[in-house]
């Protein structure tokens, strides 16, 4: 079950409490789903009942008392613990992991992973000036709203509904690719920067660790091809974290792959790449063994509060990530920013970078099934990055 069907399961606990009359409230049209935070336990956890508690007119723990058998009478429900003032921390069932069940979906849909209907038959109109950044980013909005089923339309004309700050200068010498990220990356009250840093691969230029990321996933599959080993959804088991290496200009390219020096394919960028088996970039943010929440309140039991690496039962950083892509990308819809899915794109491969280190066996190791789940995860961490840059007009490269 992943988190946007156990959201759904949520409502229609909610649901069944106001038809059989122990709630007076209206449904509402979402719950959050989250990681359980410190002082919280199993699988996922929603504050549902904290939001239903005033329109009910009761404590939160009794709305959580009340929404708690109906949620457990789901089949993939294994138990619901209430915790702290009314946070119900659900787990799921034996057999219902939420790792290879949401690798499972993003396999299934493919780059429509986290397409929604947040803005079904609705037309967007997008009213911008004459500059460039308005027009680029425009641009990408009417992508990104399509995916939650609406359709943008760009005019010119006053009223102005979208007029993020003007780049300082013309980013055209960064090259397509680089000047697409440099204008979309900042919020749209930021002024962006026109500078070469969008050109180095370096660990301090997000563009860099999110193309690189999935040029390292690309190589992943590629060599699982060469051991004969191929992908399937499972239980992933607890992976330390890799330690980290620096930088070396001219490494070798990703072993197995014909040719000698790596390098990105954007003009004037120097050639900084470790290769596929070494560990993470080094000072990644992100590859940490911990991950929060934007805006988030770090609550014992909260939902939204740090999830840590390797607790048991707790999803990875990793699978943290992938599983907020559907909220994220509704979100940068909703509110004309696709500032937010670049951001997340810079989370999904901060968080991917240690992991896919240990995607292939080393060494004398033989293939196995945490190799194939693995290598699965890696795939849809891949779908993930592949189709949010391409939703934000940037390539994907296969090499590096």
């Amino acid at each position: 079950m992943t988190p946007v069907e156990l959201s759904r399961t949520v409502l229609r606990a909610v649901r069944c409490a106001v038809d059989q009359g122990e709630l007076t409230v209206t449904v509402p049209e979402r719950a959050v789903v989250t990681p359980p935070g410190p002082g919280g336990c199993g699988d996922y956890a929603t504050n549902i009942a904290l939001q239903l508690a005033r329109p009910a007119g009761q404590p939160p723990l009794r709305v959580a008392e009340i929404l708690r058998p109906h949620l457990v009478a789901c089949a993939e429900v294994g138990d619901v613990v209430v915790t702290g003032p009314g946070f119900l921390n659900i787990s799921l069932s034996a057999g219902s992991s939420p790792t290879a069940t949401l690798v499972s979906v993003i396999r299934a849909l493919g780059p429509g992973y986290g397409h929604g209907d947040a803005l079904a038959g609705q037309v967007v109109a997008l009213r911008v000036p004459y500059d460039v950044r308005a027009e680029v980013v425009a641009d990408a909005l009417v992508r990104i709203v399509a995916t939650q089923g609406g359709r943008g339309e760009v005019e010119h004309g006053e009223p102005v509904n979208l007029r993020p700050v003007p780049a300082p200068e013309d980013p055209a010498p960064l090259g397509p690719d680089a000047a697409q990220w440099a204008l979309l990356y900042p919020a749209a009250h930021d002024r962006p920067r026109i500078t070469a840093d969008h050109l180095v691969q370096r660990e301090s230029n997000p563009l860099f660790r999110v193309r690189y990321a999935h040029a390292r996933v690309r190589a992943a599959v590629r060599g699982a091809g060469r051991l004969g080993f191929s992908s399937e959804p499972g239980d992933l088991p607890d992976v330390p974290g890799a330690p980290s290496i620096p930088d070396v200009p001219g490494a070798p390219a990703i072993p197995g792959e014909p040719g000698a020096p790596a390098t990105l394919d954007v003009p004037g960028a120097p050639a900084t790449l470790g290769a596929l088996g070494a560990p993470a970039i080094p000072g990644a943010p992100g590859a940490l063994a911990t991950l929060g929440v934007p805006g988030a309140l770090a609550t014992p039991g909260a939902p939204g509060a740090p999830a840590t690496l390797g607790a048991p039962g707790a999803p990875t950083p990793l699978v943290t990530a992938l599983a907020d892509h559907p909220r994220v990308l509704a979100a940068a819809a909703t509110h004309r920013a696709p500032d937010r899915l670049a951001r997340h794109l810079v989370t999904v491969a901060d968080a991917a970078l240690p992991f896919l280190a240990t995607v292939l066996p080393r060494g004398d190791e033989k293939p196995s099934a945490a190799h194939r789940a693995r290598l699965a995860l890696a795939e849809a961490t891949g779908t993930v990055l592949a189709g949010g840059l391409s939703l934000l007009g940037i390539d994907a490269p296969e090499h590096l």
